[in-house]
């Protein structure tokens, strides 16, 4: 992944992080961390991909839309549409004509490098042959038509010779959009696309072409899965667990099979505390869960990291609240516990980075000699 990545610049090429995760992930929380170690290591900017319609702010951009758009999610709410979500687990049908604006985020936290747009990228699946996207840039004024003339899933992507921080993409025809990438340069683009109440279970739901089809055009090198705090409560036993794990085990699969070329991650749940015998305690079932979505991990080829250990372990929760870094739910976190989590993982990415490194200019015998007086 990082021999993918450093050579991404090189090659005028986005390869993008796609981090899946339930309502932790909102706003671009975590997400904007990693976002600067990656882009800070490897080049590359903008806040990455975004659905036309964002119910929920982000702290990385502010959009708008309008216009003939039906949403069809694999989650929460909008129309059901068997198969046909795309890679953010949900499309909006346009039939007719729809407008989409993105303006750079002025929050005072967000990285700089957030803020410019000059690679755009609109993924979508034509269902007549007649789509057409014309992109505007509303600084300097310069505008460029596409139009497609063939069915299926295509792109339309436009290159800005200077970056703007205002754009408006006008959308004719009947298609479904599945996402716009709002890039910058070449490099790592990080998106952030949190699936508020899921478990994880979205990517079997999503037809096999589809899937396949949506990563290789948006170039995926890496996918974090970071799922299973939503299924803790209604884990109560050893029948329970194992269902939800075998699903888990599934959606692992599903993904490897449409897309090998990417390196998964998976994040397990947080510490969660429920009231037992008059105190606040770790659920039952978490630790046992959290050993069971670990060893799934790792028996196919993902890496696993685990949030739980992260925050302290058994009862850490009660902690965390106390310190103002999760909420009085105890189950989520609060901005600032979010930031923690989100450097700690940076962090952790630039230590494996740092390892990689090492490794790959030290002789091979003597990186096994030290690795192994290391291991011992």
């Amino acid at each position: 992944m990082f021999a993918r990545m450093a050579q991404a610049k090189g090659n005028q090429e986005v390869v993008r992080i796609l981090p899946y995760g339930d309502s932790q992930i909102e706003m671009d929380r975590i997400s904007n961390n990693i976002r600067t170690f990656f882009q800070s290591t490897f080049g590359g900017g903008g806040p990455g991909m975004v659905p036309v319609i964002q119910t929920i702010p982000s702290f990385a951009v502010s959009q708008y839309a309008s216009g003939a758009l039906t949403l069809y999610s694999s989650y929460g709410d909008g129309a059901r549409c068997k198969g046909n979500y795309g890679l953010m687990a949900k499309c909006y049908r346009l039939a007719g004509s729809a407008t989409f604006g993105a303006n750079a985020s002025r929050h005072k936290d967000t990285d700089p490098r957030v803020k410019k747009f000059s690679n755009i990228t609109l993924l979508y699946n034509d269902h007549v042959g007649n789509f057409t996207a014309t992109l505007k840039d509303r600084i300097k004024g310069y505008q460029e038509t596409q139009t497609s003339s063939q069915t299926g899933v295509h792109t339309c992507h436009w290159k800005l010779d200077t970056a703007t921080t205002s754009l408006q993409i006008s959308m004719q025809g009947s298609a479904d959009i599945y996402g716009i990438m709002l890039d910058h340069g070449y490099g790592v683009a990080v998106d952030n696309i949190p699936l508020r109440g899921s478990s994880g279970n979205q990517f079997t739901m999503i037809t096999d072409t589809l899937l396949r089809t949506s990563y290789q055009q948006a170039n995926v090198g890496l996918i974090i899965l970071q799922f299973g705090g939503n299924s803790v409560p209604s884990i109560y036993n050893q029948k329970s667990l194992d269902n939800y794990c075998s699903s888990i085990n599934k959606q692992i699969k599903r993904i490897k099979r449409c897309y090998p070329a990417a390196t998964l991650l998976f994040i397990g749940p947080s510490d969660m505390s429920t009231r037992k015998g008059g105190s606040l305690r770790t659920y039952p079932m978490l630790p046992q869960l959290i050993d069971s979505l670990r060893t799934i991990s790792l028996r196919n080829h993902v890496a696993y990291w685990d949030l739980y250990e992260v925050m302290g372990g058994q009862n850490s929760m009660v902690a965390w609240v106390q310190n103002g870094l999760a909420g009085p739910d105890y189950v989520h976190f609060t901005p600032a516990g979010a930031r923690k989590v989100g450097k700690i993982l940076a962090n952790n990415f630039a230590t494996m980075y740092e390892f990689y490194r090492t490794r790959k200019n030290m002789p091979k015998q003597q990186f096994d000699t030290l690795w192994n007086v290391s291991a011992k």
